[in-house]
């Protein structure tokens, strides 16, 4: 019998992931806005009050409730681009991608910095001259960052006036938008390993890729049990790499890693259980991790396949929750900027839960145009000069989806972002 048109009771195995988890009947939708909504709840007290992050005291400062949002939404792409990136061609493959980030996060920058900016700098300067004329303007942030890479954090000074004056305490207008660069270079790799024939063919390759990322990851562990993670490692530094701009390979691994173990639970779906008991044993090792040490090593695996437990096992009308409209992305790219500017405003002296209140109720609403009015349309233009991915029920693997017909729509995965 299938369990989710069961009852849920909790049971050994109900099915793979290959049986379970595909095209929209599942709760992705609302664990996508889970983590997004949490990466905004994570920075309230950081930019509102100059406090620490939530979670960050219960970890041991080993991360806190935004970064492990982020590495969730690594965990998911990692299973839903690898899908894509094994289903369709290259072109094809980069121009989903590209429709999936760019526009929305286009006009969220050009928002900022002629919209948000200029309000921010006549709050705290009474008036507009000099705007335009300082260094690092709105001109300027649109192009240093139009390429996904956040090469400037402020606009013509706003947030560093902002601190000068003390109504305020972290110099970037948006800075959540950093992870975007590297779930680019996630797309990359799942591109080379695509034109190179390894998801079709060579599947043990991506294992052997995700087994060398968590080496690296343990490696930094011997010794210190609470270490913070990419942010503190010892080995590799950064470095700015042509046309693209500053690069931390240590994110990369950290971040890569995520990713990779998403991308392995795609690849090996038919062989991994949905097992009540796995999952729960998950979530235990997760927060004994946090707690008690080795997040990294020990909380990473154990997230992954507790997130896909859950978009599996959570009730019927959570399946329903973001499966047509993913504000997700738009919350994540929007929270920090609607923050920043609330605190410039005057509305943190409220306190932290009208504070927290208001900067959700307007982020969920620009997310929510986001979606309709920039996402949405964009993603309509995916199929633009081909036949429509979902006439074709087998991936390039050869292996077909084991549940036909439209809820196994491949159409349906390219409307998902890691993006933090």
């Amino acid at each position: 019998m299938d369990s989710r048109t069961s009852r849920w009771r909790v049971r050994w195995s109900h099915g793979t992931v290959a049986e379970l988890l595909t095209g929209r009947n599942n709760s992705m939708g609302v664990i996508r806005l889970c983590l997004a909504t949490a990466v905004v709840v994570s920075h309230a007290r950081v930019l509102g009050f100059g406090r620490t992050e939530f979670g960050r005291a219960f970890t041991h400062g080993q991360v806190d409730l935004g970064k492990w949002s982020v590495y969730g939404f690594f965990v998911l792409s990692g299973i839903l681009v690898t899908r894509s990136g094994a289903r369709l061609g290259l072109g094809r493959f980069l121009w989903h991608r590209a429709l999936r980030l760019l526009p929305g996060l286009w006009v969220c920058l050009f928002l900022t910095a002629f919209v948000v900016a200029p309000v921010l700098y006549w709050r705290l300067h009474g008036t507009l001259d000099g705007f335009l004329g300082r260094g690092w303007g709105p001109v300027e942030y649109l192009r240093s960052n139009g390429a996904i890479q956040l090469n400037q954090n402020d606009v013509s000074g706003v947030m560093a006036d902002a601190m000068g004056k003390g109504v305020a305490y972290d110099r970037s207008i948006d800075g959540a938008l950093w992870s975007l660069y590297y779930e680019v270079l996630c797309y990359v790799g799942v591109a080379v390993l695509a034109v190179t024939g390894v998801l079709a063919r060579a599947r043990r390759a991506v294992l052997l890729i995700t087994c060398l990322l968590g080496w690296l990851v343990i490696r930094q562990a011997v010794g210190d049990r609470f270490w913070a993670g990419a942010f503190e490692a010892s080995y590799l530094h950064p470095f700015d790499l042509p046309l693209v701009g500053f690069t931390n390979p240590v994110l990369v691994i950290y971040l890569g890693y995520a990713f990779a173990l998403g991308a392995v639970i795609e690849l090996y779906r038919e062989r991994i259980p949905v097992s009540d008991v796995l999952g729960i044993a998950s979530l235990v090792a997760l927060l004994v991790s946090a707690r008690y040490g080795f997040l990294f090593v020990v909380g990473v695996p154990a997230f992954a396949y507790f997130l896909v437990w859950l978009a599996i096992r959570l009730p019927a009308p959570f399946r329903r929750i973001g499966a047509r409209s993913d504000y997700s992305y738009g919350i994540y790219i929007y929270g920090f900027v609607v923050e920043q500017a609330l605190v410039v405003l005057g509305f943190a002296r409220w306190g932290l839960v009208p504070y927290l209140g208001l900067s959700l109720a307007v982020t969920v609403v620009l997310a929510m145009l986001s979606w309709h009015c920039v996402e949405g349309p964009a993603m309509r233009l995916k199929d633009l000069g081909g036949r429509r991915p979902g006439s074709r029920r087998a991936s390039r693997s050869g292996r077909t989806s084991p549940v036909p017909g439209p809820a196994s729509r491949p159409a349906d995965h390219d409307r998902v972002t890691a993006a933090p």
